[in-house]
């Protein structure tokens, strides 16, 4: 009889491919977002649209930490048999969840008000923006609390759950955007709060989905839910890992920044590209995040052999996947560029720069999947300092590459941060092991 516990490849494609098939429905509803407000006429309302969601998913991606950080730590824990620590974790992460998002809504006028004085914009897409925040803003604690509702499940394996509630609220988001909007003529208030409603029943459905956990009353075992080391462990964790992100945000914000100088053609161009890496990020992820729980299943276990046989299998896939993006993209590049961009200078100009693109996705498997590894360790100090050793490297690049190549050494630096991040933490992976073994 077969090992149910067994690291195979079917466990590892059991993880994967609902979070490759959940990522896949986010663009549909930025798009959806946008073609109902199109359906108005008016420039404005779209602009206003973009502005604010990326307003509000820039705030609420820096607590991306708590997907993590949960994922890592519920992962061992499952792993170490210990069910109160799994359900003290879901605890503890909607409490953060809960604090950080009534922080966020105390916070409104003066996050605004900063995030309109780095980028500005005409009066009317900026009042039209403001109704936008004003209305999606109370689903702050919503929309953190899904970090950790998500982390959680995934720790468990339950990567169906996460599939389900992303296809519920990207469903019911698109069905009220065309009732509020194109039905009842709510305009950009009425995507507002189709997205607000859409995040607080996703919530919902998702603490539905987490009822194991509250089952029992271990989740309220308020001893151990703020058991001290327990906390100072899993902040520690969660800062290491927020630092990192935001050193990598940096070097893709100074990307698009440097990019800016070369002209409009040639920005627009980046632009297009990079949707490349976001489909990259949106097919590897789930790879990533099965090397998240498998290893901190392993860890918490103390099994040194399955940890390693984790890392193998779940950067196997990542790799074959990784392969076969960067042929896709080698075959149809051109044509991908032409279905997202209809202006010509910028379809060319695209095609001088996609050979980078075609690299990227085997330049970079090996961060992404290592990245898993180590959130599944919990491993956030390695992550934060291999991520600032990568970080210098690449200004490193760009103070060299930058002057001489102008674009093409832009593209080169990027890629080389990529190489960076995936050499050191694979410099880093055999202590990881060692700490199995003990």
């Amino acid at each position: 009889m077969a090992d149910p516990n067994a690291i195979t490849h079917r466990r590892v494609l059991k993880i994967a491919l609902p979070i490759v098939l959940s990522n896949a429905t986010v663009p549909i509803l930025g798009a959806v977002d946008t073609g109902v407000v199109g359906q108005m006429g008016l420039a404005a309302p779209i602009g206003a649209v973009g502005v604010g969601a990326v307003i509000l998913t820039g705030t609420y991606w820096i607590f991306g930490f708590l997907r993590m950080g949960t994922t890592g730590l519920a992962a061992q824990a499952h792993g170490a048999g210990d069910r109160g620590e799994v359900s003290a974790l879901l605890t503890r992460a909607l409490m953060i969840a809960a604090t950080a998002g009534l922080a966020i809504i105390l916070l409104q006028t003066l996050i605004f008000h900063g995030a309109f004085l780095v980028s500005p914009a005409s009066p009317e897409v900026e009042s039209l923006a403001r109704d936008y925040l004003s209305i999606r803003i109370y689903s702050a604690p919503a929309a953190i609390a899904l970090y950790g509702v998500t982390g959680w499940l995934i720790a468990q394996e339950r990567t169906r759950a996460v599939l389900v509630i992303q296809l519920w609220m990207n469903g019911l988001n698109i069905l009220l955007d065309l009732w509020f909007v194109l039905g009842l003529d709510w305009g950009v208030q009425g995507v507002s709060f189709a997205t607000f409603c859409a995040e607080w029943s996703g919530l919902a459905l998702g603490l539905w989905l987490c009822r194991p956990a509250f089952a029992t009353p271990m989740w309220r075992d308020w001893a151990r839910v703020f058991d001290r080391a327990k906390l100072t462990h899993m902040m520690t964790v969660n800062v290491d890992i927020m630092l990192r992100s935001l050193m990598l945000q940096a070097i893709f914000i100074s990307f698009l920044l440097l990019g800016a100088d070369f002209g409009d053609v040639t920005l627009a161009a980046n632009q297009v590209l990079l949707q490349f890496l976001y489909i990259t990020a949106y097919a590897l992820d789930g790879f990533a995040f099965g090397a998240e729980t498998l290893v901190g299943q392993a860890l918490g276990a103390r099994k040194r052999a399955a940890l390693r046989r984790a890392a193998f299998l779940s950067g196997l896939w990542g790799y074959v996947v990784a392969i076969g993006l960067t042929l896709g993209f080698a075959i149809a590049g051109g044509w991908i560029i032409d279905l997202m961009s209809t202006s010509q200078p910028v379809r060319a100009e695209a095609r001088v720069f996609l050979i980078y693109m075609i690299a990227a996705p085997f330049i970079g498997a090996a961060s992404w999947m290592l990245d898993g590894i180590f959130i599944g360790a919990t491993r956030g100090r390695d992550m934060r300092n291999m991520m600032a050793v990568s970080f210098v490297i690449y200004l490193a690049a760009l103070a060299v590459l930058l002057p001489i190549f102008g674009n093409h050494g832009l593209w080169a630096a990027l890629l080389i941060s990529f190489a960076a991040r995936g050499v050191t933490l694979a410099w880093r992976y055999p202590a990881l092991e060692a700490e199995a073994a003990t």
